[in-house]
């Protein structure tokens, strides 16, 4: 894929991070304001999350290697980013539910317990590696190699076979 044509898939999936970011950044201020404006963060945070490995997968799709019916070289080699937004949505949504859970309808007193500062610890050292392992994907994904023939793709599949 071009540069200019990769550019606004670059900058889409940027925008879901972005968002990321934001909701586990502000999500302990709109607790404390409103559960229901928390729900709403947490949802969206959750459809970008997903959203954003769709559009990782359309962008495998793209790709010449995927094409040429070598699948399993995509997988091999972005297999550690798929786990890592896997394992980060599950502690996200885990933590969500928890979270509101954990909130009455009438309080918004919240009380932490060990198991619940464990897990929000992790999900928040999940959130930077997801941060990592998904720009890293984004731009290793940018490289003219995954989209025309070349002699790395030879030789990924003469190892192969």
């Amino acid at each position: 894929m071009f540069v200019s044509r990769y550019r606004p898939v670059v900058y889409l999936q940027i925008f879901f991070i972005l968002i990321d970011i934001f909701v586990n950044t502000s999500s302990s201020f709109l607790l404390r304001k409103s559960k229901v404006v928390t729900l709403v963060a947490f949802v969206i945070q959750d459809v970008c999350m997903i959203l954003a490995l769709i559009v990782l997968f359309l962008v495998f799709f793209n790709t010449f290697v995927f094409q040429a019916g070598l699948v399993f070289l995509l997988i091999r080699k972005f297999k550690a980013t798929i786990l890592t937004i896997l394992l980060y949505f599950a502690l996200s949504v885990v933590l969500h539910i928890i979270t509101m859970r954990r909130t009455s309808n009438f309080e918004i007193n919240f009380i932490w317990t060990d198991a619940l500062q464990a897990l929000y610890t992790l999900q928040r050292i999940g959130s930077i590696t997801y941060y990592f392992s998904y720009k890293r994907a984004i731009l290793k994904l940018a490289h003219p190699k995954y989209y025309r023939d070349t002699e790395w793709l030879r030789k990924e599949f003469d190892h192969v076979q």
